[in-house]
């Protein structure tokens, strides 16, 4: 029995493979609907167990998406789709990779940092008002820690937005969620939503300022400050 998994998953491989290079081809194109199940069949000689697996892992890549009752159909690319796949993945991997955690700690540090820099040099009035805006709502949800550590990543990826490249937006929020499990207990800390407020306050003072370099300066600032409290806080768990 424990065989039948490992040969319907040989039986399958070609047949993903296949669809794949049709996809990367251009043969199939987004929105279009992929050769039914039986045609599949067909065309490799293969049972309709192996091509719903080929199908499936299609669908974990992120190349299509299966309709109950109907065709396969090809998905627009879309990064934020390719983010949402790896949420899930990517948590497995902080939770069992102490090292994993710290590079994306650190990577993330510097590349906010950019963006910060980035934004002080694009950033409208507009943007500034709306920045403004976050944090006086993250001002009066202090005492709200749900809402407070939401509006902390709104505040994050508004800048990524400012940012101007629309990449950033997406990477900001997914690294964000990545990592707010490991956050979250960290900001019940007595104290630290009026140190990150502070914080806040003064990155967007660099940002009205126009000021690029200060501006990355406090945000690595803001987020060692952060790494550093969220390191305490797990060893004190953990004593």
């Amino acid at each position: 029995m424990s065989d039948i998994p490992a040969a319907r998953r040989k039986l399958a491989e070609p047949v993903a493979e296949a669809l794949i290079e049709d996809i990367r081809s251009g043969r199939l194109k987004p929105g279009d609907l992929l050769p039914s199940e039986r045609a599949l069949m067909a065309a490799h000689e293969i049972g309709r167990p192996a091509v719903r697996e080929a199908l499936q892992r299609l669908q974990h890549a992120g190349l299509v998406e299966i309709r109950h009752g109907g065709r396969a159909r090809v998905v627009s690319p879309s990064l934020s789709r390719t983010v949402d796949q790896l949420g899930e993945t990517m948590r497995h991997l902080l939770v069992h990779s102490a090292a994993s955690l710290e590079n994306l700690k650190e990577a993330r540090t510097l590349f906010e940092a950019g963006m910060a820099r980035l934004a002080a040099r694009k950033r409208s009035p507009r943007d500034l008002s709306r920045l403004r805006a976050i944090l006086v709502a993250q001002r009066e949800a202090r005492e709200d820690r749900e809402r407070f550590v939401a509006l902390d990543g709104e505040f994050h990826r508004e800048i990524a937005s400012i940012a101007g490249n629309p990449l950033f937006a997406v990477v900001s929020e997914a690294v964000f969620l990545w990592l707010r499990d490991f956050y979250f207990g960290a900001v019940s800390v007595r104290g630290l939503e009026t140190l990150t407020l502070e914080e806040h306050e003064s990155i967007l003072a660099a940002l009205e300022a126009g000021d690029a370099e200060a501006a990355s300066r406090r945000m690595s600032d803001h987020l060692e400050r952060a790494n550093e409290l969220y390191r305490k806080s797990h060893l004190e768990d953990r004593a």
